[in-house]
């Protein structure tokens, strides 16, 4: 066991595309530090989304308490902000007892929340002027909202995927609050001292993983998972269904496409999708890669440096 007093207070940041072991080093971290994980997945925050999401189980997991794992219901909302404020607290207080948080996740905007003092949530809220741009997208599609920023703050929509709608409408929340998002200027001094290691996969392996980790979910139930969600009321239109490996399926019950034609259509979006973190967190000041190996190892190499 590493003394804790021999290593400076700071966050541990395990970041990097999907299928690329980050999991299993956090808790490998973890266990060696004697402290706690917290999540940064869009997608774990919520509840009876196991499958899709690749969410740990309690194998997985080591006895290691992770956070910011099942904390919102399938047919609620969760914001950035709304991670902040659940995240933030558990940081503070995991190191007021002299452990060091493991960041753990794929969800750049996250990390970035924890890390900077963004823009995220500034504004005056609108319920009304939310509800119009929601039955809109719903209406006529979500690039229909999304031209609709590109309009009004052709800066911010850049910055954006046509599918994120929920930034999408907030940015336009923003804009009829009287000011354009791409005005409101973020401080980049970051709020903890941190490192941050992604895992070196060639692009090769890193596609592999990603196409052995989709075959693995439908083993699992990742169509019987998303029907389970369907009995319980929740749609196409609920944002826990945007996400990659829930969105597709609707197409195959539907029976616009076949079982592997949707196989197909997981992976191919989950590569691009591991492309765009990739891209993503090489933006991080101070990101390392360590050389892919088994978890403990990996553990040890960063446990080193410290």
């Amino acid at each position: 066991m590493v003394q804790k007093n021999s290593i400076t207070k700071k966050l541990i940041i395990i970041c990097g595309p999907t299928a690329s072991s980050k999991t299993s080093l956090a808790v490998a971290i973890a266990e060696k530090l004697n402290s706690e994980v917290i999540s940064a997945d869009s997608m774990n925050v919520y509840k009876r989304l196991n499958v899709g999401t690749a969410k740990p189980d309690v194998e997985e997991m080591k006895g290691i308490k992770h956070h910011l794992i099942d904390v919102v219901e399938p047919d609620e909302e969760f914001s950035v902000s709304d991670y902040k404020r659940l995240a933030k607290p558990v940081i503070d207080n995991l190191l007021s007892k002299g452990k060091i948080p493991i960041i753990c996740g794929g969800t750049g905007f996250y990390i970035n929340s924890l890390l900077y003092n963004l823009s995220y949530g500034k504004g005056k809220g609108d319920e009304t002027v939310r509800e119009k741009y929601k039955l809109l997208a719903q209406k006529n599609g979500n690039m229909f909202v999304y031209d609709i920023l590109t309009e009004k703050d052709p800066e911010t929509a850049k910055k954006l995927h046509p599918n994120d709608v929920k930034r999408v409408i907030r940015a336009l929340e923003i804009f009829e609050s009287g000011i354009k998002k791409s005005d409101i200027k973020d401080d980049m001094t970051p709020n903890y001292d941190y490192v941050a290691y992604s895992v070196g996969y060639s692009r090769e392996e890193l596609y592999n993983r990603i196409d052995k980790r989709v075959d693995v979910m439908f083993e699992k139930g990742l169509v019987e998972e998303v029907k389970r969600l369907i009995d319980d009321g929740i749609t196409e239109n609920h944002q826990c269904m945007q996400g990659i490996g829930y969105k597709e399926i609707f197409p195959y019950l539907n029976r616009e496409l076949t079982l592997d034609q949707t196989k197909d259509l997981i992976k191919l979006n989950t590569r691009h999708y591991a492309k765009r973190q990739i891209t993503f967190f090489n933006r991080l000041g101070g990101l390392k890669t360590i050389s892919p190996s088994v978890p403990e190892k990996m553990a040890e190499k960063i446990i080193e440096e410290l």
